[in-house]
């Protein structure tokens, strides 16, 4: 089963506490993996990478953040993929080459990188990691040994990969920014005070006290050296494409994704459900935490007063992102317990984001009958999955997938639940305010913008 990558990435230019700023901003950026994290500093030329397996306070010590020095850094946290959870394919990755020192943290997933692999390793590349990732740094390597500048690198090497990519490059002088084509990652610009910042979400410029410029438009190449900005256009820009799923599930509800809000995007999406899925019940329930803001759309809909049904414990990682299914399992039995005296004869509807395999959501339904619900009716903020992701969405195989293999009814049959509702993909452009399709749905519909 290929599992690929969701992860987050924080680059900051021209802040004299630049460890500090990047340390808070992958704290911020924790949900998007928890796997392992790093932080590399750029201190004159002199780059110090500190990375390793573990959530961003257990690896990054306060005395590993104090003794990183410099005025441009780039973090990244990650989780288990089609790489490996290994502490090789931590990030930042480091690579000397002719020219010097680059740095590079990337979210997303390569269509093309096995035969970029093989294509470099018949000309002598030896590659010390299995990600994606390490072929995008020996690239750029590879094209500044030819290129009049780094920028020059990363836009030649634009034009040969493919898929969905977030990528910080940091030299030793400038830091760079670049978006896929299509725009499938996310990518935003922020200032804080004199310092530019580059990284996933909102919510991480907020967390450091940044203020939001603009989101990095797909196919962009973003310059900052020596206190200047400049965009590069890569000439490969499509049209838009941004993940769906950011929206349903990955980003923070605090985000602000490419002028949308999350939070709002998931109140439309329960607002749908209730409408095109209506049942006769007692409370709304929503499955923290992407499944919370459907539910309060759902409750403001239809009218079901919404509680608080679920206590989570937040010292679980997400069990989606599970790299083995034994492991999601019992992620399931200690991540969220049901309130009694909140479910207890009464006729609950319960919103969650997404049904992947069934077995998360069937533990749910399990645990509301046993704490005493008399009906437990599921609506899924979500069109059913359909096909798998390219492009670093963790959405598996056909085989893996209850919906390829099973009807709604039956579905529902399965998981246990009274009935069971999902959105359609045509109810995903009113989920995000009528954005015009400029969003990625091939996981629900199999129109992949490229392959």
């Amino acid at each position: 089963m290929a599992i690929h990558e969701e992860c987050g990435i924080f680059g900051i230019h021209g802040s004299a506490d630049c460890a500090s700023d990047v340390y808070y901003g992958l704290f911020s950026l924790q949900h998007r993996g928890q796997e392992s994290c790093g932080i590399a500093t750029n201190d004159d030329a002199a780059i110090e990478c500190v990375k390793g397996m573990g959530l961003v306070g257990d690896v990054l010590s306060h005395e590993k953040i104090s003794n990183l020095k410099g005025d441009i850094a780039i973090g990244h946290v990650r989780y288990s993929t089609s790489g490996g959870s290994v502490p090789e394919n931590a990030q930042p990755i480091v690579t000397q080459y002719s020219k010097g020192t680059l740095s590079i943290a990337h979210n997303g997933n390569l269509t093309n990188a096995d035969s970029l692999k093989k294509e470099l390793e018949d000309k002598g590349a030896i590659f010390h990691t299995t990600t994606d990732s390490e072929v995008i740094a020996y690239l750029i390597a590879s094209k500044r040994s030819s290129t009049p500048s780094v920028e020059e690198a990363v836009k030649e090497v634009m034009g040969i990969i493919k898929g969905g990519y977030a990528l910080l490059v940091m030299s030793p002088r400038k830091l760079i920014a670049a978006r896929d084509p299509y725009g499938l990652k996310p990518l935003v610009m922020g200032k804080l005070d004199d310092a530019v910042i580059f990284c996933s979400e909102t919510c991480a410029l907020e967390a450091v006290g940044a203020e939001f410029i603009r989101d990095i438009a797909p196919g962009e190449i973003v310059v900052v050296e020596s206190g200047e900005i400049r965009s590069v256009d890569s000439g490969i820009r499509r049209n838009m494409k941004k993940c769906i799923f950011e929206y349903i599930y990955f980003a923070r509800p605090d985000s602000v994704i490419d002028g949308i809000s999350v939070a709002e995007a998931r109140r439309n999406a329960g607002r749908i459900l209730a409408r095109k899925h209506p049942c006769d019940c007692d409370i709304v329930i929503g499955v923290p935490e992407s499944g919370i803001d459907a539910a309060l759309g759902f409750s403001a809909e239809s009218g079901i007063p919404y509680e608080k049904g679920f206590v989570k414990n937040s010292y679980v990682g997400r069990t989606f992102i599970k790299p083995s299914q034994e492991q999601r399992k019992q992620a399931v039995k200690i991540k969220l317990n049901p309130i009694s005296s909140v479910v207890r004869g009464k006729r609950v509807v319960i919103i969650d984001d997404s049904i992947v395999r069934g077995n998360t959501i069937a533990n749910q339904v399990n645990m509301l009958r046993n704490a005493g619900a008399t009906e437990v009716h599921v609506r899924i903020s979500s069109p059913p999955f359909m096909h798998p992701c390219y492009y670093g969405t963790d959405v598996p195989d056909e085989e893996h997938l209850i919906a390829c293999i099973h009807t709604i009814p039956e579905i529902c049959g399965i998981i246990g639940a009274d009935s069971l509702g999902y959105l359609e993909p045509s109810d995903l452009d009113v989920m995000l305010g009528g954005d015009d399709f400029r969003y990625c749905d091939a996981c629900f519909t199999g129109n992949y913008p490229e392959r």
